[in-house]
């Protein structure tokens, strides 16, 4: 472990130790395997190939303080929606990764469907949560953040949707972090149980007060029944002198469809990185993402997707708009085991350049270990249109804001793939009034 890495390790070693030590015996005991992993191991260098394209060296060198709950919010109760979007459904809203309830509205919830904080459970049934976090700890791929996330972690959402209940408002799980002067570190770990035929929508917004510097190390677990059905989405909108890194685990069942989009806008260094595997036949999933960095941000979008059984579909479109000096990654792994034959997979990723200085880095891959199977991938870099160009400047249409149109054009794909039409207008918003300032808002809006 390099001398940067030691001292932040070190620094978060004494935290531990104002952990909430409610908890039963085998979670004290995997946050002491937790902690014993990452002084093995170390934290993530360039020489880990899933990190090949993010330094971690910049959140390193941060003296972090853990957050601890009853921290005061800029934002109050009737602020939340402007704030953070209202979708018309249940929504929690966690501050520095607390659960606090004056700011949250928990309704319109079917009869059997149970949106509860992680600490309640823990502190009453955490026994249900043994099997799950025992396995997904120490997986194929473990890292550092991880790790600590399960070793310092004391809240997060709880949601259990009983088999062949639909939940037709989408839940909502609102992260704000408010770090003020103090550097702060918060660990939220949420966890998604959808039983046989159930079906749900689940909105995440991370987003915090400008002013200070956090880092929010945020775990989302999710497994589906068979037959369930599950929408995620995710709009990373964290101030830009924050960082973001993030793992979503989901385990699929027979039969279950899952789809995920992650919108990204914030953080000077951001990750969301997704792990799924298709455990049983006739399982989908749908992973889209749309990444904006400008300036001299880091947006990471590290994903992996596992057909580990036969008669199983798996999509991928992940689009970015790079900027300034900023630096977009998509790193797909697509992944056929032995015997899941009759595999269907596609991963596309696409990039678009705006600046001579603006980097994307994209790194489709397949490993197939089955026969009968399709599958294909592509990715492309590139420029706007010059001809597109042109011909918008003949029409009279000034020479940005022909470059804000066809920027928006490119994006706007995304948008149809969202299937909540309040959150589709809330992120067309954030769209045109990232590529409209100016004489093209009116057009965009």
């Amino acid at each position: 472990m390099s001398g940067t890495a030691n001292a932040f390790f070190q620094g978060v070693s004494r935290l531990q130790s104002k952990a909430n030590g409610h908890h039963p015996g085998w979670l004290k005991a995997l946050r002491r395997s937790a902690f014993e992993w990452v002084s093995e191991h170390g934290f993530p260098t360039g020489k880990d190939e899933s990190w090949k394209y993010t330094r971690v060296t910049p959140i390193l060198e941060i003296p972090f303080a853990l957050a601890e709950p009853g921290a005061r919010c800029a934002v109050s109760f009737d602020d939340v929606g402007e704030f953070a979007g209202e979708f018309g459904g249940p929504r929690m809203v966690f501050v520095n990764g607390y659960f606090v309830r004056e700011l949250s509205a928990l309704k319109n919830l079917p009869e059997g469907v149970k949106l509860i904080s992680l600490a309640s459970v823990f502190a009453q049934e955490g026994e249900a949560l043994e099997s799950l976090l025992r396995r997904r700890l120490f997986r194929e791929r473990p890292q550092a953040f991880t790790a600590l996330n399960v070793a310092l972690g004391e809240d997060g959402a709880f949601i259990r949707i009983p088999a062949h209940t639909s939940v037709e408002e989408p839940i909502h799980l609102v992260f704000i972090s408010d770090a003020g002067a103090t550097p702060l570190v918060s660990h939220p770990l949420s966890v998604v149980f959808a039983g046989v035929g159930s079906r749900a929508t689940i909105v995440e917004t991370h987003t915090g007060i400008a002013g200070g510097i956090y880092l929010s190390n945020a775990v989302t677990e999710i497994v589906l029944d068979e037959g369930a059905v599950v929408e995620h989405y995710k709009v990373q909108n964290e101030v830009e002198s924050a960082f973001h890194l993030a793992f979503m685990d989901v385990r699929q069942g027979r039969g279950s469809q899952f789809s995920a989009h992650s919108v990204a806008v914030g953080a000077a260094l951001a990750r969301h990185e997704v792990q799924v595997t298709l455990e049983a036949p006739e399982a989908q999933v749908a992973l889209n993402g749309l990444y904006l960095p400008r300036g001299r941000q880091h947006l990471d979008n590290p994903t992996t997707i596992v057909h580990a059984a036969p008669h199983c579909t798996s999509r991928e479109l992940y689009k970015g708009v790079v900027d300034g000096h900023g630096r977009g990654v998509f790193d797909g792994h697509v992944v056929v085991q032995p015997g899941a034959m009759k595999t269907d997979a596609r991963q596309t990723n696409k990039n678009l350049l705006l600046s001579a200085s603006a980097q994307a880095y994209s790194r489709p891959r397949l490993e197939i270990f089955a026969d009968d199977v399709k599958c294909a991938h592509g990715a492309t870099v590139g420029q706007l249109d010059d001809e597109a160009l042109y011909y918008l400047r003949t029409r009279g249409i000034p020479q940005q804001a022909a470059r804000d149109l066809l920027t928006y054009a490119f994006a706007a794909e995304m948008l149809e793939l969202i299937q909540v039409p309040p959150l589709r207008s809330r992120v067309q918003q954030m769209l045109a009034t990232r590529f409209g300032d100016g004489p093209t808002a009116g057009v965009l809006a």
